[in-house]
């Protein structure tokens, strides 16, 4: 059994990796079941955070504004995952955020992975929630909920407690295997300079004053926010 990992978690924006950013990283290694390090990191998403958010996770666009983008903290990031194992509670979410990062500064991420929400639905039937606060209640695991590195924290003890109860079953065996981690990104590249002078062009027309910040759009991002300025003011006139 895998008793060495990174447990990885990440607070967005929302729920699509394609649409949404990451706000916060947690990362905690663990060595034969142990805590051994931590990487913590909010990242400024560019925009201005969701109300429903900042209700949920406590973080501001206060404790956002002055933070790394996503680019920044890449190389060190990659450091620190090294080529460990990766564990999370509905691990592909997490990873198709980090894997269209990885992929929008033309960079590979393939990493292998123990999801333990995949483990609870196997060993755990019975259960009828497999949220991960849900699990720590049920395993008396101590949670700060909707935070990265203590969700992470959280998830590494719960693999151990799923592992001591479970790893040793012959019929569980296998939901405790890494595996690659597949997951398809749709690639994109930085809005072009003329779509982001329209965009000036239009925000001082209108009196518009963005969520955004207008220089880490993507191509398809722009293109999001044109359309949406150009339709509503169509919308107006008529």
């Amino acid at each position: 059994m895998i008793n060495t990992y990174i447990v990885i978690d990440l607070e967005t924006t929302g729920l699509s990796a394609k649409l949404d950013k990451i706000i916060e990283i947690g990362a905690v290694k663990f060595v034969e079941g142990k805590e051994q390090e931590v990487f913590s990191s909010y990242i400024n998403p560019g925009v201005k955070l969701p109300e429903r958010i900042v209700e949920l996770t406590g973080i501001t666009d206060a404790d956002v504004q002055d933070a790394p983008y996503i680019e920044e903290v890449l190389d060190e990031l990659e450091a620190f995952l090294g080529g460990e194992i990766l564990l999370g509670h509905n691990l592909l979410f997490d990873y198709s955020f980090l894997k269209r990062a990885f992929s929008f500064q033309r960079r590979s991420f393939e990493k292998s992975g123990i999801d333990t929400l995949r483990i609870a639905r196997t060993c755990l039937p019975q259960a009828e929630h497999k949220g991960l606060g849900d699990l720590c209640r049920h395993y008396d695991i101590p949670i700060r909920a909707h935070r990265a590195v203590g969700d992470a924290r959280a998830t590494g003890l719960l693999y151990q407690k799923l592992l001591q109860e479970f790893g040793e079953r012959e019929d569980m065996q296998k939901c405790f295997e890494a595996k690659p981690l597949n997951c398809q990104v749709r690639k994109d590249t930085p809005a072009t300079a003329p779509q982001k002078g329209l965009l000036y062009k239009l925000h001082a027309q209108y009196g518009i004053l963005p969520e955004y910040d207008v220089e880490k759009l993507t191509k398809s991002e722009a293109s999001r926010h044109i359309d949406s300025i150009l339709s509503a003011h169509r919308a107006v006139k008529g």
